[in-house]
């Protein structure tokens, strides 16, 4: 016992949590190396991207895939949530909530998620038909990230409202369907079936989703008695009808 009355901390128990963090901080570090090796191959490789060939551009052996991924729908969650974090950082440092018009919000967030997709095509298809994907649970795990950015930007926004009587709840609905409208124009631009060239070039793509974004908020709005003002910052675009 200490001179305070409290058990000194074992020495034993010091250097084992030490241990246990460089592992844990080992295996995210690793798994972070190997989804970034998933990246490159299904750029080059496409949707069809084997495990083995993930291992072979991470210059790593098969087996040391599994150890650190449990089987494919484990890497497919890992590469489905990097997607997601990478483009929920770019979107909001490209934003300024307090001063951009409700239309530029909408309009760079597509932009950027248009660049997103221009840049790693493979990754947003083997995202929608994904053969990682086996059992019904693994393939909706897309569709419960879009639910979770969803959620992010529907806090994000009615906290820059600044109106307590904003329901978050009817906010995450317009952000959980323009996902769903969203993937399916993005499953469409891509062309997985379609053998001619691109039918649209980003710059009408871009237009589409926010166009196609900006309807759902509005007509969502008028069902609560609200409009939207696309003209003006997000904070004062509100009014009720």
């Amino acid at each position: 016992m200490t001179s305070s009355g409290r058990a000194a901390e074992h020495p034993t128990t010091r250097r084992t949590d030490a241990r246990t963090e460089r592992w844990r901080e080992h295996r995210r570090q690793v798994r972070h190396e190997f989804v970034d090796a998933a990246f490159r191959a299904l750029d080059r490789c496409g949707p069809e991207v084997s495990m083995g060939d993930i291992a072979r551009e991470a210059g790593a052996a098969k087996p040391k895939l599994y150890r650190h991924f449990e089987d494919k729908s484990d890497l497919y969650n890992a590469i489905v949530d990097r997607v997601r974090e990478g483009l929920w950082e770019r979107v909001v440092a490209s934003i300024d909530l307090t001063n951009d018009s409700a239309r530029d919000l909408v309009r760079r967030g597509a932009a950027e998620y248009a660049l997103a997709v221009q840049r790693h095509p493979n990754v947003f298809r083997f995202i929608l038909h994904s053969h990682f994907a086996q059992q019904a649970s693994d393939s909706e795990r897309a569709l419960q990230s879009a639910r979770l950015s969803a959620r992010r930007a529907a806090e994000l926004c009615t906290a820059a409202l600044g109106d307590d009587s904003i329901d978050v709840d009817s906010a995450e609905l317009i952000a959980y369907s323009v996902f769903g409208a969203v993937a399916s124009a993005t499953d469409w631009w891509l062309g997985v079936n379609r053998t001619r060239a691109r039918a649209m070039s980003i710059e009408r793509f871009v237009d589409y989703l926010a166009e196609v974004i900006a309807a759902i908020a509005q007509a969502n709005s008028r069902l609560h008695g609200v409009t939207i003002n696309p003209n003006l910052p997000l904070h004062l675009a509100f009014s009720p009808r």
